[in-house]
């Protein structure tokens, strides 16, 4: 799932987008019941910040700045970590972001209650930082096909695409855009579903239920090593 080598097949990035699209909607979720923050992308973040350097609110300004750059900050580690696995030969050159990934979610998972009593800015800090991680993983891995972090640009993709549906009727054109559409409603429906059971899962655990999603990358971590021994027996 997470390994590459070679051209990717569709069914590869079928099963990486269904598992992190669903990590990505129960970490959004969460960090917004929990903290009233968006914790997967940043575009309202922008907003906020510069709402904030017109109303010269400079405390506020800096908070959402560092949002931001949390998630950059997640995006430009994770490619960093790919890169130093390549140059040392790294059977699993995806390992280390998945790794990080799983113990900042764990990590909230365990201190969250005590990180809102005292800085709930941290958490989300800590997820975006996570979800830069993600975004720049899984588009580095499916060379941009997959997107799992935010969805404006999923809807306006699967929105052009229905539309040519409907317009393109040669039968190597619908060939084309079936598996297109396919793994778009795929990301669309994992996210709200991860949405759905990460509310849900709040409800009573609070941020224990941070585990799911956690436990979910290392069920994805266990079949790809499962993969790689089968390879090299």
């Amino acid at each position: 799932m997470f390994t590459h080598h070679g051209t990717r097949t569709h069914t590869q990035n079928l099963r990486i987008a269904s598992l992190l699209s669903f990590v990505a909607g129960a970490v959004n979720v969460v960090g917004f019941v929990a903290i009233g923050r968006l914790t997967t992308n940043v575009t309202g973040h922008f907003a906020f910040f510069m709402g904030d350097v017109r109303d010269q609110q400079w405390d506020d300004a800096l908070i959402f700045f560092v949002f931001i750059f949390a998630f950059f900050g997640g995006a430009f580690v994770s490619n960093t970590l790919i890169e130093l696995s390549h140059r040392y030969r790294h059977f699993n050159s995806y390992l280390l972001p998945v790794l990080l990934e799983f113990f900042l979610l764990g990590s909230v998972a365990l201190a969250g209650a005590q990180l809102q009593s005292w800085q709930p800015d941290s958490i989300a800090m800590l997820l975006l930082f996570a979800m830069g991680l993600q975004n720049a993983m899984v588009t580095k891995i499916s060379k941009a096909v997959v997107r799992t972090t935010h969805l404006t640009g999923l809807f306006t993709d699967l929105g052009i695409e229905m539309s040519q549906w409907f317009f393109y009727k040669k039968t190597e054109e619908h060939a084309r855009l079936r598996p297109i559409i396919q793994l778009r409603v795929l990301i669309i429906s994992c996210f709200f579903t991860g949405g759905i059971v990460g509310g849900l899962l709040f409800s009573s655990w609070s941020f224990a239920s941070l585990w799911l999603p956690s436990g979910m990358l290392l069920l994805g971590m266990a079949y790809d090593h499962r993969k790689f021994v089968r390879r090299e027996r």
